[in-house]
């Protein structure tokens, strides 16, 4: 359609805006930051990482033991925590006292809090939402309740349906793996009787996400797993993950192997982060000859961004590392 005169130029105006807006979004990063024991180092229990939207939307995934509890000034403000499973390791059973109180190389947890978790405390402190699948949000729900905090604030996202908090998109994916509750953090009788019979409750199946930003970048967290077929057909075919947060400890989840076969052949990301090494990984900031963490660095085809703590990085939509990398 051709257009002249006054209505041309306001035509060719707004085009020029919306360009210009698109462009913008296009420019804008988000922000990751792990959140491990020790600054500037890849430790054996880190877990959590802190993804912050270019609205300011942050969102804190797996707190796990790093994080110093609630008062940990790293934090910051938080609008949702996500929890893939309830292990202790993710859910936070014990905690460090503080950031650099321990050795990378064998960290310690001495704050024990196994009866209310991490997780649970950091949410109420920061009046967060909790965002998980499965049945584990009645359960946070009532330990939120225990403490004087709102149940209503843990809340539910099943497989293929998706919640949303500030400008991010969230989406829960299978994971194959376990997802036992522990009878200290269940509590009374029934938490004895499971601790004496050596079994914990069952919380339904364990997840992943994907969560897909403002500015279009989707990322895909794939909590403890072995290789499933939705990281191709759902994590890639649907959302297509350009950003992926990849466990790579064996044993308990992939190895550093197969998780490169997740990275180079099912989901093809432009970028990837190592987590769940279960190793000390790094010293001074530089990956350790003979890690598992190395071995996967040289498996994969795209690149490997360590998350060393305290470090953020920025991607943009595409999933290209801009900064801090």
């Amino acid at each position: 359609m051709k257009t002249s005169g006054k209505w041309g130029g306001f035509a060719a105006g707004l085009i020029t805006a919306a360009l210009a807006i698109g462009a913008s979004a296009q420019a804008q990063t988000v922000k990751v930051t792990p959140l491990g024991a020790v600054d500037g180092e890849f430790c054996p229990l880190d877990r959590a990482m802190i993804f912050e939207d270019p609205d300011g939307t942050r969102i804190l995934y797996d707190t796990g033991r790093t994080v110093a509890g609630p008062d940990d000034a790293r934090l910051g403000e938080i609008d949702a925590v996500l929890l893939s499973h309830m292990h202790g390791d993710h859910l936070g059973d014990r905690h460090i006292e503080a950031v650099n109180a321990t050795e990378c190389g064998k960290p310690s947890f001495p704050v024990d809090v196994r009866s209310v978790s991490n997780t649970v405390q950091i949410a109420h402190a920061k009046d967060a939402l909790i965002v998980t699948g499965s049945e584990m949000p009645g359960i946070l729900g009532r330990k939120l309740e225990s403490i004087g905090g709102d149940p209503d604030k843990s809340v539910l996202v099943r497989f293929g349906a998706s919640r949303m908090v500030g400008g991010v998109s969230i989406t829960t994916v299978p994971a194959v793996h376990s997802n036992g509750v522990s009878g200290d953090f269940l509590g009374g009788p029934l938490g004895e009787m499971l601790k004496s019979s050596g079994v914990t409750a069952y919380a339904g199946p364990p997840t992943g996400y994907v969560l897909t930003f403002s500015n279009g970048l989707s990322v895909y967290l794939s909590g403890d797993t072995g290789i499933t077929a939705e990281q191709d057909a759902v994590v890639r075919g649907h959302y297509g993950a350009k950003l992926v947060v990849m466990n790579i400890g064996d044993t308990y989840t992939t190895g550093p192997t197969e998780a490169a076969y997740v990275i180079n052949d099912l989901i093809m990301p432009a970028s990837v982060i190592p987590s769940h090494a279960n190793e000390w990984a790094t010293d001074g900031g530089n990956v350790r000859s003979g890690t598992r963490t190395e071995a996967f660095i040289n498996a994969v085809s795209v690149p490997t961004h360590v998350p060393l703590s305290g470090r953020t990085m920025e991607f943009d939509s595409a999933g290209i590392c801009s900064a801090g990398c």
